[in-house]
């Protein structure tokens, strides 16, 4: 399932509708990146055509993996960013530091509604054997 970014626009009535976005905009963007990364076993934010997006999104197919997949205008990129930097500010509060959590470039993977990083890290972790365990746990993959 892809997602691409649309920015907020409300018709003059201000009703939140409108037939053109993707989504329901009766959320403020914030809140439904945040239902996206809370309600999907695996999410991707990858700018869309970006070679390492491919990669970590075939790596992802390769293990049966369907993960969601959040495609990101370069235009739209800053507020993405943003939006995601303060999901993962806001889940990081309980933690000691969370002003140094920050968001790795694009891609962006979430994993049981928590940021597991980028194409580093995604790839370092099925080279040590360690993915396909998270993603069992996480319910991504089920066999």
């Amino acid at each position: 399932m892809h997602y691409p970014f649309v920015p907020p626009h409300f018709p003059a009535g201000g009703d939140g509708s409108d037939s053109n976005s993707n989504f329901s905009l009766t959320f403020a963007p914030t809140a439904r990146l945040g239902s996206l990364v809370s309600e999907n076993a695996i999410i991707m934010f990858g700018r869309r055509g970006c070679c390492m997006s491919h990669v970590v999104q075939r790596l992802l197919f390769g293990l049966g993996v369907n993960p969601t997949i959040y495609d990101v205008d370069e235009e739209d990129e800053p507020t993405v960013a943003y939006e995601l930097s303060r999901i993962i500010r806001c889940a990081a509060a309980g933690g000691n530091n969370p002003a140094a959590v920050q968001l790795p470039p694009f891609p962006a993977v979430f994993i049981g509604g928590k940021l597991f990083g980028g194409v580093d890290e995604v790839i370092a972790a099925h080279i040590s054997g360690d993915l396909v365990p998270l993603l069992r746990r996480a319910g991504a993959l089920w066999l």
